[in-house]
């Protein structure tokens, strides 16, 4: 992944380009808290915004798309299909509603949002016949590791084009970082900054120190380093704003690899194999 600037974009796999940064939604709540956010960050230059049908605020984030008069084809749109509409055999009808949420004709990424046991195989083979169809430009999963990624191998005619997953300092899981790119699985990262707790991580405050750039800033460029799709989330302008303050500097590879030492397999969410929702 070569890094430019905000709007630079990585290559999936059928060659749809996907900005490698963007804003997250999770937990941001429907109607001014929403749209405020998706407005501050494309005001910022963001053009990359990722939300879910389980977040409940779709129709926000459609809302603020719309206000901002950017043309459709300029922004990336992510949302997922939730658990309970793989359960119920409801999928398609669960993108049609994101579709008429988003009030777009097109997704450009859509996601399976979490592997459910007995239902992720048969997920996936409505996830191809919507890309089939045009309305989503690509296709992926979340929240997979690489046993669920093998288990779609063996049945897929399209491979997942994304994999979204739990990725911080503490969490790296190098191993399934480089299962996806053997496949050609773009690595995307969910909770980048640990809910916040990297500005407490003393390497990074070390870091931030030797960089001139806040905790937060530190470890969002260490993903984009490390070939790694992110998606921040916050609801506050200078917050958003600062966020994307990446591209005046670049971390070592020596400090790259004393952040990845932090690893400890420590999560701040579910874990995929044992999530109950």
């Amino acid at each position: 992944m070569i890094i430019t600037d905000l709007q630079g974009t990585v290559k999936l796999s059928n060659s749809v380009e996907m900005p490698y940064f963007g804003l997250g939604v999770f937990k941001t709540k429907e109607g001014t808290e929403v749209e405020n956010s998706v407005k501050w960050a494309l005001e910022a230059g963001y053009r990359h915004i990722d939300t879910a049908a389980i977040y409940q605020n779709e129709k926000g984030v459609g809302n603020a798309v719309k206000a901002s008069g950017i043309p459709r084809n300029e922004l990336f749109i992510t949302t997922k299909a939730w658990n309970e509409n793989q359960r119920q055999g409801t999928v398609l009808k669960g993108f049609e509603e994101s579709l008429d949420l988003l009030q777009t004709e097109y997704i450009d990424l859509y996601l399976i949002h979490w592997p459910v046991k007995g239902n992720y195989e048969v997920t996936w083979k409505i996830m191809e016949e919507i890309f089939r169809s045009g309305r989503a430009r690509a296709i992926g999963v979340s929240n997979f590791l690489q046993h669920h990624l093998e288990d779609i191998f063996k049945i897929c005619d399209i491979k997942p084009m994304v994999n979204q997953v739990e990725c911080h300092p503490y969490l790296v899981q190098q191993s399934l970082i480089d299962f996806c790119d053997l496949h050609n699985i773009v690595y995307e990262a969910w909770s980048p900054i640990m809910r916040g707790a990297v500005n407490d991580i003393p390497l990074f405050q070390e870091l931030s120190k030797k960089y001139k750039k806040n905790p937060v800033q530190i470890a969002l460029r260490w993903d984009l380093q490390k070939g790694i799709v992110t998606i921040p989330k916050s609801v506050h302008k200078e917050r958003i704003v600062s966020n994307a303050e990446l591209f005046d500097f670049e971390i070592t590879n020596e400090d790259i690899l004393r952040i990845d030492k932090l690893d400890r397999n420590e999560r701040f969410g579910s874990h995929p194999d044992t999530f109950t929702f």
